[in-house]
């Protein structure tokens, strides 16, 4: 592959890890896992957003740090490393879980973050509809996940958009899985593996799985 560093995205419950895991299985590759439910705020959150918001969004985002700076640098680089978050996604929670106040000083970490790490060569957008999302999430059963809405889904996803229309400095690759379970449907992951082992040029691409 021409790159050596791709981050998959895509909102809750789309089944990012499921899908780098899969890939990891064939490809030569080091996969850089998000620990997210070692986040001690997570629970907090859920049930009281408002009071633990900032304490939530500050720990991912001092943990996400460590974890990518460790594992991701230039010269530690094996054929392709391969994470299931991007560092932005930071930003774009914080935007979403927020107040002003707090997203000026979160903000102000993040940026300092940001400038001292690799940036991915090719990000992938995994794609769903909000009602495959909720029935994922359904499926999981986290007990803390359950009263996610559709309204604060709508809204990670239009903030990662919102994105993809600003940043055309690197290729984004979106894949829409809506009609697929990928975890299940070899071919539709024979598809997807497809087009990730692709090159791209900058900007979007969008396909139908």
């Amino acid at each position: 592959m021409k790159y050596q560093y791709i981050s998959v995205e895509g909102n809750i419950g789309v089944g990012k890890t499921t899908f780098v895991n899969m890939l990891s299985q064939h490809l030569d590759c080091k996969l850089v896992l998000e620990q997210f439910e070692d986040n001690p705020f997570l629970k907090k959150f859920y049930e009281h957003p408002d009071r633990y918001a900032l304490s939530l969004e500050m720990f991912f985002m001092a943990e996400r740090f460590q974890q990518l700076s460790e594992s991701i640098s230039p010269e530690l680089f094996s054929p392709l490393v391969i994470s299931d978050y991007f560092f932005m996604k930071s930003k774009f929670f914080a935007m979403n879980n927020l107040s002003d106040e707090e997203l000026i000083l979160f903000n102000r970490f993040a940026d300092i973050a940001l400038n001292n790490l690799v940036v991915p060569e090719l990000l992938v957008y995994l794609h769903s509809s909000l009602d495959r999302l909720q029935e994922n999430i359904s499926h999981r059963s986290r007990s803390y996940e359950k009263d996610i809405s559709n309204d604060y889904l709508l809204n990670i996803q239009n903030i990662y958009f919102d994105f993809f229309k600003m940043d055309r400095s690197f290729p984004i690759l979106i894949l829409d899985v809506e009609n697929v379970d990928f975890a299940k449907d070899q071919k539709a992951f024979d598809k997807m593996k497809e087009l990730f082992m692709k090159t791209y040029t900058p900007g979007v691409h969008r396909f139908k799985i």
